[in-house]
């Protein structure tokens, strides 16, 4: 029984001894991602499919294979890409404006929310949607530009990443605004 009785105690302090051993523990510093984001400049470009529009420095515009007015555009270090359809209008236009929504439409699952932004140029015959999807969505930003009689052209963003709002703000506050120039400053041609 005393055998037992002074293991008991030797535990009993041991513990007593350990717990009072005093750490100082210091949180780990933030941490933020390092951007490498371009230069804002822009120079005007014009497309073989009859628009023109200002486009910023690191836009490098690809054809698309198999079709004759959709481009590619590789948003270099931003590690994503802008497609652009042009299509000649061969029907009612708002068929081409309703595809345009429905395809807003299927990220609202994932979306937070979802703003959209009138454009309307009428000394251009510029007019448009841009459309801001919130939340780990596949697809950020989503846009289409009419004459409103002839021709649509639609714009989608995508990112090369697995979607993660919180980490890609900063990088999609800087495209919104070039995606917004291109936007304002299209031409038909």
């Amino acid at each position: 029984m005393i055998k037992v009785n002074f293991f008991l105690v030797f535990a009993v302090l041991f513990v007593f001894i350990s717990c009072n051993n005093q750490r100082d523990y210091v949180p780990k510093p933030s941490t933020y991602l390092e951007l490498n984001l371009p230069e804002k400049d822009a120079e005007p470009y014009t497309d073989k499919c009859g628009y023109t529009y200002l486009k910023p420095n690191y836009f490098n515009v690809k054809n698309v294979k198999g079709s004759a007015c959709n481009r590619d555009v590789d948003l270099s270090s931003l590690n994503g890409t802008l497609h652009l359809s042009r299509i000649d209008v061969d029907t009612s236009l708002g068929v081409y404006i309703n595809y345009a929504i429905d395809k807003v439409e299927e990220h609202k699952i994932m979306a937070t929310a979802i703003y959209d932004s009138s454009f309307i140029r009428n000394d251009d015959q510029v007019y448009g949607t841009f459309f801001e999807l919130q939340g780990n969505v596949a697809s950020p930003f989503q846009f289409y530009l009419t004459d409103s009689t002839s021709r649509f052209l639609s714009g989608v963003v995508y990112f090369n990443t697995r979607p993660n709002y919180d980490s890609i703000r900063p990088t999609l506050d800087f495209l919104k605004d070039d995606i917004f120039q291109l936007m304002e400053s299209l031409k038909w041609e």
